[in-house]
């Protein structure tokens, strides 16, 4: 359709944030611009998130695959109580329709407070502009990288050991030794007969190598009895768990802005669940900076950096240890950390009595890693 400038809204980039902000406001009846290089692109990603975590307007149908109890193991077996969803990307990203929407096709090489400059020398004006580009991995960025195949469910359950999913299985079958920069085995069902086995780096400056990760996956699912032959399409990850500063008046989106938690690298969800308030801040003239992010958010995101920190310090032996400790804490607190964006008092009690369970040399060198 033809595009009016200015617009209501302008945003950079398509993925999963862009297009929930950009759906959401047309379907609010805002005059929305979205411009990216590939705004066709099928997005082919495995994307997840705790079902407390979505939002009310997301339908039934975009659910792939319901786990009620992930396990986690650690040093031994921790059955979560807190439910976890897969989303069926494809109906995902239709359920995010554009339609009213005006799809621009190009890349925004520079954004300020009304307007998006292209590579073309183009220049799209709007009241107001979401930066929803992503951030890219790689520059001295902490990022998680991940390398996984998608297996038939039957043949898959030779690495589950009765569990209906992994959210983490940090054994080391994976041919690591504990002085190792750690990895743990992702492993979720997907819908349709079909699991993901995936050996994931959660973090690290720089993050495991995609090949490494590939080597680790195979030597794992050999010693549980998995064939590399009957695996069927890869699944390759890498991005960047930090956000980046965003120009003066330009509202950063999604991983963009900040939302991604740098301690997990979950952001799809958070992106899902705010944009309506985004919207409505941008509808009613509130200042959007202050919706997405009270004082209280700020200083959440601060301590969680420093949950980035500790976790960039642990090796195989201590990583084990350290989820030990979270994963026995009760499912609220869990919560909390890993959802509680705005939720100063629920993310500190947290991490205080984390840490004083933690043993006394993990305790050492978590002081030292916020230290230096």
């Amino acid at each position: 359709m033809p595009v009016s400038s200015p617009a209501d809204v302008l945003v950079a980039g398509l993925g999963p944030a862009g297009r929930a902000v950009a759906s959401r406001a047309a379907h609010a009846g805002l005059d929305v611009i979205a411009v990216d290089p590939r705004p066709s692109r099928k997005w082919t990603a495995t994307y997840a998130a705790w079902s407390d975590e979505l939002p009310p307007w997301l339908p039934e149908h975009v659910i792939a695959a319901k786990v009620e109890a992930p396990a986690v193991w650690t040093s031994r077996l921790h059955e979560l109580t807190r439910p976890y969803r897969v989303l069926d990307t494809t109906r995902l990203q239709e359920c995010l329709g554009l339609e009213g929407v005006s799809v621009v096709e190009g890349r925004v090489d520079a954004v300020d407070a009304h307007s998006a400059v292209l590579s073309t020398g183009e220049r799209l004006r709007a009241r107001h502009v979401i930066d929803a580009r992503g951030v890219p991995a790689g520059q001295g960025r902490a990022g998680q990288t991940a390398f996984g195949r998608v297996f038939d469910s039957a043949v898959a359950q030779s690495a589950l050991d009765g569990q209906q999913a992994w959210f983490m299985d940090w054994r080391r079958d994976n041919g690591t030794d504990s002085g190792d920069i750690p990895s743990f085995l992702y492993a979720m069902p997907l819908g349709g007969g079909l699991t993901l086995l995936e050996e994931t780096c959660l973090v690290g400056r720089p993050p495991l190598p995609l090949p490494e990760l590939q080597r680790r996956l195979e030597i794992r699912l050999a010693a549980r009895g998995i064939d590399w032959a009957d695996a069927g399409r890869i699944e390759n990850v890498r991005f960047a768990v930090e956000g980046l500063r965003s120009e003066p008046g330009v509202v950063g989106y999604g991983a963009r802005g900040g939302l991604m938690h740098p301690a997990t690298g979950y952001a799809v969800a958070t992106a899902l669940s705010t944009a309506d308030a985004l919207v409505g801040a941008l509808r009613h003239g509130s200042d959007p900076q202050q919706v997405l992010w009270p004082a209280s958010a700020r200083t959440v995101a601060r301590l969680r950096g420093l949950g980035l920190r500790v976790l960039l310090r642990l090796d195989a032996q201590s990583a084990a240890a350290f989820f030990d400790a979270f994963f026995d804490l009760p499912a609220e607190q869990q919560r909390a950390y890993l959802s509680g964006r705005a939720d100063l008092a629920g993310v500190a009690s947290t991490m205080w009595t984390l840490f004083r369970r933690l043993p006394g040399p993990l305790r050492s060198a978590i002081v030292r890693s916020v230290v230096t």
